[in-house]
């Protein structure tokens, strides 16, 4: 009876032990995340932000990572970043040189970044100039804004790169959520050290539908999303949502996270940045 008693024993601790090791697991998390943002102007930019926060926690949730957030930009330090490894953009761009000096340093020295919309925008004369050229000219390597697509209007996007870890489940060509498409003063093409993940496929044409006659594109070529093989990075030209301002209602007329073979890209590229 005693032998009996002492096996059964054994046994529930053992089931425990493997029973409880997932649980442990699942309780550390696998990688830790910062969301920079700033979120005050432009309605669109805001209403993608108010999206974007939940979406990225319940990613985080369902993958064990951690999603933090600021909207301090001073705390973009070498010190504040050391438990993260992946920074986020979610609208705006680094402003002093002392932010700036850190996220190089960061990025140079294995950290990882995703960057959305208009955190790749510059245009001089504007109240975001080009006056960081390692961030445009090299690291980003896009240079300028140099125009965009008006209305914000879904496009069919065709993968470039089908082996990339944040492109391998993804069709060859798919809708995207409405946007508004930047164009840029680069030719990424050109660039060895960029690879692009995703374009505008031509069955978009004509994109945007106006008023203005330079708003709707009828051909080209238009990188949405790319890496620099230099660095842990993805940019990426979603984050602007259509917003009824005709009628000053503000009311979101579309969103960015509602749209799956989407998400799924965001999240891939996420996983694969978090990724040591």
């Amino acid at each position: 009876m005693n032998h009996l008693l002492t096996s059964f024993r054994l046994f529930l601790f053992a089931l425990l032990c493997v029973c409880s090791f997932p649980l442990s697991a699942q309780q550390k998390p696998a990688f830790k995340v910062i969301a920079f943002f700033t979120g005050t102007s432009d309605q669109a930019h805001i209403s993608y932000i108010r999206e974007a926060h939940p979406w990225f926690q319940k990613m985080a949730k369902q993958h064990h990572f951690t999603y933090d957030t600021t909207s301090n930009w001073n705390n973009l330090t070498t010190e504040f970043l050391k438990p993260y490894a992946v920074v986020l953009f979610l609208d705006t761009r680094p402003e002093t040189p002392a932010q700036r000096e850190a996220f190089q340093h960061y990025m140079e020295h294995g950290g990882a970044w995703m960057g959305f919309h208009f955190a790749g925008f510059a245009l001089t004369p504007s109240d975001y100039p080009q006056n960081w050229d390692w961030y445009h000219n090299t690291f980003l390597a896009s240079g300028q804004y140099a125009s965009n697509t008006w209305r914000p209007t879904s496009a069919i996007l065709r993968v470039e790169d089908r082996k990339h870890p944040a492109t391998k489940h993804l069709p060859a060509t798919f809708k995207s959520s409405p946007n508004e498409w930047y164009r840029w003063e680069n030719d990424l093409r050109t660039n060895p050290d960029i690879n692009i993940l995703l374009s505008i496929d031509s069955t978009s044409f004509p994109l945007g539908t106006g008023p203005k006659a330079h708003e709707i594109w009828h051909s080209g070529y238009y990188p949405v999303a790319w890496t620099n093989k230099k660095y842990k990075m993805v940019y990426v030209n979603m984050g602007h949502n259509d917003i009824d301002y005709e009628h000053h209602t503000n009311k979101d007329l579309s969103l960015t996270f509602n749209n799956k073979v989407q998400e799924t890209f965001i999240l891939d590229a996420l996983l694969w940045l978090g990724k040591r």
